[in-house]
């Protein structure tokens, strides 16, 4: 591997996942400060009643991919990042499989990122696209009143 490479922190990140990431069953495949990807297997805990997958579990696995990419990016400055815009869109209905998503940066600044994301079905079919503005914070900078 090159030495300037980026880092993939992947199996770091599958071994802290908790919360919401768990739940959903959202997995790391990649996960750099250039690229993340993702994946989650379909099961009930997905579905909406006419059977396919949520629209608001797109969102998340698009939040949560572009969210771990702009988060690495900024953690080389000592900074976190928060979401502040999520624009998802649904292209094609997904019932079951595996759904992979990859999130890449559009733009990177001191201040805040957009990254770009797209979520394929098992053969290879674009199901959903997003795109994530992101907010860089100092150290220190309070959230929902907390350091």
């Amino acid at each position: 591997m090159p030495q300037d490479a980026p880092t993939d922190s992947a199996a770091m990140l599958n071994g802290h996942r908790a919360g919401f990431d768990v739940t959903m069953g959202f997995r790391y495949v990649r996960a750099t400060a250039d690229e993340v990807v993702m994946e989650y297997e379909v099961g009930p805990e997905h579905r909406q009643p006419y059977g396919i997958v949520h629209g608001g579990v797109h969102c998340a696995i698009v939040e949560s991919a572009c969210s771990t990419g702009a988060g690495l990016a900024a953690l080389a400055r000592g900074q976190s990042v928060v979401g502040v815009e999520n624009h998802t869109s649904f292209i094609h209905a997904v019932r079951e499989g595996t759904v992979r998503v990859h999130a890449v940066p559009l733009t990177r600044g001191r201040r805040s990122h957009v990254w770009e994301a797209t979520s394929r079905d098992a053969a290879g079919r674009v199901i959903a696209t997003g795109r994530v503005r992101l907010l860089c914070l100092d150290p220190g900078t309070d959230l929902a009143g907390q350091p």
